[in-house]
């Protein structure tokens, strides 16, 4: 069994990648998709630790019909990753700002 480099949760979202910096409400752009073999996975638990919320709501949101929450890779029958980006980005989209409801 290889051993997996670990980044502490609490750093992976602390530098944003540019098209969330950019625009906080950025539509994904087929062109410009980002690089996600290298751009970083959270796993179930690491998300669910991130959001506030228990694993069992992470795999909730997946079985919904549609499918609900961020983004996810299904890698195996019962290994399922998020990527930092589309991590981001939903929670970008998610995001109310009361200075700007009208």
């Amino acid at each position: 069994m290889h051993a997996r480099s670990h980044i502490p949760a609490a750093n992976r979202l602390s530098n944003p990648t540019p098209a969330v910096a950019a625009c906080p409400a950025h539509e994904p752009d087929p062109a410009t998709e980002f690089d996600l073999l290298h751009s970083g996975w959270y796993s179930t638990e690491e998300l669910a630790s991130l959001l506030k919320v228990d694993p069992s709501t992470l795999r909730r949101w997946r079985s919904a019909t549609p499918p609900q929450g961020p983004p996810f890779v299904q890698i195996a029958p019962r290994l399922y990753l998020y990527s930092i980006p589309d991590t981001q980005l939903w929670l970008a989209q998610k995001r109310t700002d009361p200075s700007e409801a009208a």
